[in-house]
């Protein structure tokens, strides 16, 4: 059986998250537009379930072969994600879909706190403040997994520190000159270094240059 998971790891992943994507479409459609409330519930549980088939998944793959993989990492990146800036996104396409499928009902879905959050949205200062915010909150998560990284790729904390202080490793290219464990968690640690600075460049530009909202 776990060879079976292990072969076909990325199919069932892939399959997983499509599922996902359609049990929070779903979840909109049967709740706004057939109005059935109960019945909706069982698409936000469904996504949830297949959320928790996805960080089983990778643990069962782990405990077998016993090693790191692309795989986990991916799969551990999309659960933190869906545990933290995906509540906010989920809150979004609600919204979204509230005040689209309510003009296709001739209805207004939307609460009196739904139009204020979209007001307020549309106010620089406190777009600059929610990135603030989320740049912080990346940037924590970013120190913490790349710390968790580097502690597989090295044998102290002294050794960590010359890696900080000098960074030569960068130009070799190779995770073996770099303090990462492998092929594969260099590949990511870089890119995502890459992904954090433009996104924590992009963030605070709000902040200092705040005059316009960017739509």
């Amino acid at each position: 059986m776990i060879e079976l998971l292990i072969d076909y790891q990325w199919e069932i992943f892939v399959i997983a998250e499509v599922l996902s994507m359609a049990a929070l479409l779903l979840f909109g459609i049967v709740r706004y537009l057939l109005n059935k409330h109960r019945l909706s519930r069982l698409f936000l549980l469904g996504f949830l379930i297949l959320l928790g088939i996805e960080a089983v998944l990778a643990v069962l793959i782990y405990r077998d072969t016993g090693q790191l993989s692309t795989f986990q990492i991916i799969i551990t990146i999309f659960v933190i994600y869906a545990c933290t800036f995906g509540i906010f996104d989920f809150m979004k396409l609600d919204r979204w879909m509230r005040k689209t499928i309510g003009r296709w009902r001739g209805v207004d879905l939307l609460t009196a706190k739904d139009y204020r959050i979209m007001e307020r949205n549309k106010d620089p200062k406190f777009i600059a403040k929610k990135y603030r915010w989320s740049s912080t909150a990346h940037l924590i998560v970013f120190v913490v997994v790349q710390g968790i990284f580097w502690t597989y790729g090295t044998d102290s904390f002294e050794e960590m520190l010359g890696y900080l202080t000098d960074f030569s490793w960068i130009e070799s290219g190779t995770a073996a000159d770099s303090p990462y464990a492998n092929e594969t968690v260099y590949g990511i640690g870089t890119v995502w270094g890459i992904v954090f600075a433009a996104d924590f460049l992009y963030s605070w530009s709000y902040t200092v240059f705040p005059s316009s909202v960017r739509r």
